[in-house]
């Protein structure tokens, strides 16, 4: 773990659980941390806590639905607006859903979450963190992401829900989305790296529901408490000899092999120029054409919940 003086952190979903441990950890350790919240009310009170926990602590809020495309756009504007510097932006938010919601931008809620929220903010972001390098970005996924799949024919489960399901394939995307994004930031001092932060027990399963639900319910108490599941996310945002590190997947505070699917480099790149789209980013492809192999249409915007 390093030393965080003089660094700006924004750590997304940190009102509660592994996001708010990672915060109090990081504003310890002397950075000055943008806690994000959903609530505004919920984000204000844990950036109070953390001040009153952490002596001297430089802790601000701000507040986004990360149902609504629109607000994280506003939450880039502000923070842009505070801030010309962003040396670690920790993607932490997520949910799970037992039925399947739309969101107001007409996409599956889970994957709308848990992956196009964060991969428009960071894109949002990226020439701060460019210009503030070296700069992390720090993708939470899971292990979970072993059973998904990238169905780039129903990347919205209309035609089946499961829950579990699109959770995994929700945490298959961050870690594809680490991949491409970090080849993108090659030589710029921007890294990208994604983490599994082991079973914690937090407010993640609340609306998981069925047996597993219950199960997960009864093995709380040998989850892991928050504060141990923020450990490989303040070791990604802080240890020293991680600055170079690019592109990989940690558990635990050390490297692991993610699943084969999401070492895939054309899904990976597929997934980024879909999800360009979706959000409204409209990038252009290398060779300045639009991407030839963009399905858009055939990936659908749910109609209801």
């Amino acid at each position: 773990m390093g030393e965080m003086n003089h660094k700006v952190v924004m750590i997304t979903g940190a009102t509660n659980g592994i996001g708010k441990a990672a915060a109090e950890e990081l504003a310890r350790r002397g950075a000055t941390v943008i806690v994000v919240g959903r609530n505004r009310r919920r984000a204000e009170s844990t950036a109070a806590a953390i001040q009153k926990q952490v002596a001297n602590a430089a802790v601000e809020w701000m507040a986004a639905d990360f149902t609504s495309l629109e607000q994280v756009r506003r939450l880039a504007e502000e923070f842009r607006a505070r801030h010309h510097q962003l040396h670690v932006l920790l993607n932490n938010a997520g949910l799970w859903w037992r039925r399947r919601h739309v969101t107001t931008d007409g996409f599956e809620a889970t994957f709308a979450v848990n992956h196009l929220a964060h991969f428009l903010l960071t894109n949002l972001l990226l020439d701060v963190l460019k210009a503030s390098a070296p700069a992390r970005v720090v993708n939470v996924s899971s292990d979970a992401h072993r059973r998904g799949r990238m169905d780039f024919q129903d990347l919205m489960a209309e035609k089946r829900y499961s829950g579990l399901q699109c959770y995994s394939n929700s945490k298959l995307a961050n870690i594809l989305f680490t991949k491409e994004l970090a080849r993108r930031l090659e030589g710029t001092g921007v890294t990208a790296n994604s983490l599994h932060p082991g079973l914690v027990a937090t407010g993640l399963f609340t609306n998981v529901g069925s047996v597993l639900g219950l199960l997960l319910q009864l093995a709380r108490p040998w989850m892991l408490r928050p504060e141990q599941g923020a450990r490989t996310s303040v070791y990604a945002a802080s240890a020293p000899e991680m600055e170079y590190v690019s592109g990989r997947y940690f558990d635990n505070c050390r490297e692991n092999i993610p699943a084969p699917a999401a070492q895939d480099e054309a899904a990976a790149r597929r997934l980024w120029q879909i999800s360009a789209e979706l959000t409204g980013l409209r990038e252009k492809a290398s060779d300045g054409k639009q991407p030839a192999d963009s399905n858009t249409a055939r990936v659908g915007r749910g109609s209801g919940a």
